[in-house]
């Protein structure tokens, strides 16, 4: 692996965890909502990954030149699908409530907000590892371009 398909890999890291972080943001946000467009209370979205090829390299686009120690295809990894769980709502007595049934009862997210904020903490670390990767291999670049003048 050259040091422009490290870029790549990093590259297709931070895509997929910033992915993330926008559906664990909108699950933390929406945690109270009992009414969406599509009817019913909000229901919880999770993204699910898959590893997929990374994309031309910025090496071999500037050489058209690539050699690999493996042979191998170099793979990062990528948002498969969003998908919506299916728990059932937690039910609130709240008569006063303007989406309350007949008997006085509101639908409610049922998921806990609190376990997709641990789960963004843990998205917002993988993100920042990306970013340390992506810097390291900008700082080998920069060291072989100076060793190279």
């Amino acid at each position: 692996m050259g040091l422009y398909d490290a870029l790549g890999v990093g590259a297709s890291g931070l895509s997929a965890q910033r992915a993330r972080v926008e559906a664990l943001t909108e699950n933390i946000a929406n945690s109270e909502t009992t009414r969406t467009p599509q009817g019913g209370p909000y229901r919880r979205r999770r993204v699910v990954f898959e590893s997929a090829p990374v994309g031309p390299a910025f090496g071999a686009v500037l050489s058209q030149v690539r050699s690999r120690v493996d042979g191998g295809a170099l793979e990062g990894v990528r948002v498969a699908r969003l998908e919506f769980e299916t728990a059932e709502p937690e039910m609130r007595f709240e008569p006063d409530h303007p989406d309350a049934d007949e008997a006085g009862y509101v639908a409610y997210p049922g998921f806990n907000p609190i376990e997709d904020m641990v789960d963004l903490t843990a998205s917002v670390r993988s993100y920042q590892a990306n970013l340390a990767v992506i810097d390291a291999v900008r700082q080998m670049i920069n060291a072989t371009i100076d060793v190279a003048r």
